[in-house]
């Protein structure tokens, strides 16, 4: 007999390593086609927006904002699929930019923080939470955490430039 309060009652037996890499399989497989399902068109759309005047004419409509946290007004696309979609349609739109080392950092730090947000709102609205506050916090975190960023990529490439400039170094 089990103690109380155990659960053993209602344990279910452990499946066979067979059986548990069959499962797995299946469930990576399927969550891969749904990653699939958004990352490909998103991709192939922004690859072939890049080759119209649309693209260009949107970037120049968001750079000055973009311009604050250091990114291409391009990346924008990226910013708006990762808040209304997730994390992997944000990555899809950043890839045919062809961003630099530190602005791929960028967006993945602000897309980390800041993902997903209408689908996370609607759960934390269900809990009792208060969705809307808690997405603007979380968009206004991404924003200092980017400010931040930027702030100490500039003062490195400050550092190294001097550091560069001192006599004996080359």
């Amino acid at each position: 007999m089990s103690e109380p309060g155990t659960g053993a009652a209602f344990e279910e037996p452990i499946p066979d390593i067979a059986t548990r890499i069959r499962m797995g399989l299946s469930a990576g497989f399927a969550t891969s086609l749904k990653i699939i399902k958004v990352s490909v068109p998103l991709y192939v759309a922004v690859t072939l927006l890049k080759g119209t005047p649309f693209l260009d004419l949107l970037g120049k409509v968001f750079a000055p904002v973009m311009g604050i946290f250091g990114l291409p007004g391009e990346a924008a696309f990226a910013f708006v699929a990762a808040f209304l979609l997730n994390l992997y349609a944000g990555i899809a739109v950043i890839v045919p930019l062809h961003l630099t080392p530190f602005q791929v950092t960028q967006c993945g730090l602000m897309m980390g923080v800041a993902h997903n947000l209408v689908v996370e709102g609607g759960v934390l609205s269900t809990t009792g939470a208060r969705g809307g506050v808690l997405t603007l916090c979380r968009l206004v975190i991404a924003c200092a955490a980017g400010l931040l960023l930027r702030g100490l990529w500039s003062l490195w490439e400050t550092a190294s430039s001097w550091a560069m400039a001192m006599p004996g170094i080359s």
